[in-house]
């Protein structure tokens, strides 16, 4: 099925769904997420097409949950990737022929939303709107980019898994490091998000 000819709103009802409610950042992400699939030459991103693309996402905002409703993209598929850099904006990545194109958010899109829903006294009413009909250039930015994937980064089964020296954790996908000629995963090796207090010897009914 082609994407690009299904009715903008039931794209976006669909993304709303997956979200749990209906944002100005829902808009914006749709819109971006046809864009970005768009530049690749990519239609049926749920269907044949799904091995063909790799998403780059730059926020873990409200879009980011549309780019990943409309473009079936996710975590698990190792289709997406989330870089924490705060920015509003994804990269389209076509696996096939290289090309990618990152799609970034114009911040002035902001204000320019008051001017096409002056009636409107809310902003986030005005941006909601607003966001459905402004063009393409108005809204976003467009690079194109080149973007090297590691092999270890590609969808796939895991091409290495090896045991932590440290701890004993399980480490796939090349994800683990080498200090003093042990290997250890990320955490030991560099401090993690977390610190252990104690082991459970029994899991809590």
């Amino acid at each position: 099925m082609n994407i690009h000819e299904i009715p903008f709103e039931d794209i976006l009802q669909e993304s709303v769904r997956v979200h749990g409610h209906l944002c100005p950042g829902q808009v914006l992400g749709v819109r971006l997420a046809l864009l970005g699939l768009r530049l690749i030459g990519i239609k049926d991103p749920r269907g044949s097409e799904r091995k063909k693309f790799m998403v780059f996402v730059e926020i873990d905002r409200c879009a980011t949950d549309a780019i990943q409703s409309v473009t079936g993209a996710s975590l698990g598929k190792r289709s997406l990737k989330f870089y924490d850099y705060g920015i509003m904006a994804a990269t389209f990545l076509n696996l096939e022929t290289g090309k990618a194109f990152r799609v970034l958010a114009r911040e002035e899109a902001r204000e320019k939303a008051r001017k096409y829903f002056p009636h409107l006294s809310d902003r986030y009413r005005q941006q909601l709107e607003a966001y459905r009909v402004m063009s393409e250039e108005e809204l976003f930015e467009v690079q194109e980019v080149e973007v090297q994937v590691s092999e270890f980064d590609l969808p796939g089964r895991p091409r290495r898994r090896v045991r932590c020296e440290a701890c004993g954790c399980w480490v796939q996908d090349g994800r683990d490091r080498e200090i003093g000629g042990r290997v250890l995963c990320p955490p030991c090796a560099e401090g993690g998000y977390f610190r252990v207090r104690r082991k459970l010897e029994q899991i809590p009914g």
